[in-house]
């Protein structure tokens, strides 16, 4: 606050200086021997086009990831990828040590294939005792044992290659493999470790980083103008002056009850992985625009009533300073909208207005643009 006072003073001493030597030089001078004219800057009030915006914060956070567990109990026997290398879909992770799953699936392999051929030898029977019922030659009593025997031998078939799938399916299980494309953003275990199939940490996090979310919160109050399909533009830290660019496509519609704010996601693309999940933003999401709104420096107000939208400018009417009330609207960087109070192309007192009264003679000095 100090800094800043003394540099206002500086600024001022500067056009006071300015003033008085006018005055030596007999320029503004009064011809009537009264006060000199005041030395002040200037700027038109000019109508524009407004864009519309919300002032946002918010966090980036990856939109695809996927935390990899184990489907069965075991060791580990192999894992093949650190930290922050990038994997495809089906990529190798790690491998359990498969020897209980392996003998386990020879087993059953065999059961599998003295079933296959009890079933193919009871469908023998089957159709020897149907050609011999056909010729009388054995009773129905033995056709329909013949039919029996081939049913339950089929069944059987079926359950052991059943179980033969199962048993082939954990042991392919036994090998991790990445669920999706992207970065081994974290690796929790080690050779040795013992997994469990229920319950504990993800063995790995992977993430998609191509495309990233990020979620804001927007004062229920204002949140009116912000639809799906806006653009919001924002700015990190890690890249200054950089503009970064996502679109909203989710609004909560329903408002958090303590902060009375929505929440609002927007999709960020990432193509050349720029950006990094858990990264703070500074944003504003574009609502719209208004043309012909016009606009002061924010400087030329002497005061500024901000809660009921109510201001104080000098304005220039020929060589004198006209002081003003004013109705003020939407602020955006250094500009102040001025509803009521002033029109397009007037002057207001952007600098020395502290030195002026209503009425003073005034110079103006310089002009600037809004």
């Amino acid at each position: 606050m100090r800094t800043t006072t003394m540099t206002i003073t500086a600024a001022a001493l500067g056009l006071t200086l300015l003033s008085l030597g006018c005055s030596a030089n007999g320029e503004g001078k009064d011809p009537q021997g009264g006060k000199p004219a005041v030395a002040v800057e200037a700027a038109p009030a000019t109508a524009r086009t407004l864009n519309q915006a919300i002032e946002v914060v918010g966090t980036l956070e990856p939109k695809f990831f996927a935390d990899v567990k184990s489907e069965f109990t075991g060791t580990l026997a192999e894992v093949y990828v650190t930290q922050w290398v990038q994997v495809e879909k089906g990529t190798p992770l790690a491998k359990l040590d498969s020897r209980d799953a392996e003998a386990t699936m020879g087993a059953v392999k065999a059961e599998a294939m003295q079933a296959e051929v009890n079933a193919s030898r009871a469908a023998r029977e089957l159709e020897r005792a149907i050609k011999l019922k056909e010729s009388g030659l054995i009773t129905q009593q033995s056709l329909d044992d013949a039919r029996s025997a081939h049913d339950a031998a089929v069944a059987a078939a079926q359950a052991a290659a059943s179980s033969l799938a199962v048993a082939e399916t954990k042991l392919a299980k036994m090998l991790i493999r990445a669920p999706m494309a992207g970065t081994v953003a974290f690796r929790g275990v080690n050779i040795g470790d013992r997994v469990e199939s229920m319950g504990g940490g993800p063995m790995f996090r992977i993430v998609d980083n191509r495309v990233l979310e990020l979620t804001v919160l927007i004062p229920s109050a204002r949140s009116a103008p912000v639809q799906v399909g806006q653009e919001l533009d924002f700015t990190v830290d890690a890249y200054p002056g950089k503009d970064f660019t996502g679109r909203v496509m989710h609004i909560n519609p329903s408002a958090d009850p303590v902060s009375r704010s929505l929440r609002v996601m927007a999709d960020v693309p990432n193509p050349n992985g720029e950006l990094r999940g858990g990264t703070f933003v500074n944003g504003r999401i574009r609502t719209g625009q208004r043309n012909d709104v016009l606009q002061i420096p924010r400087v030329a107000l002497l005061s500024w009533d901000v809660e009921h939208n109510t201001g104080e400018v000098f304005v220039v009417n020929g060589d004198t300073a006209e002081r003003r009330t004013v109705r003020t609207g939407e602020t955006t960087g250094d500009t102040v909208e001025v509803v009521s109070g002033v029109t397009a192309g007037e002057r207001v007192v952007t600098r020395g207005g502290f030195n002026v009264r209503p009425g003073d003679r005034i110079q103006v000095v310089s002009a600037q643009g809004v």
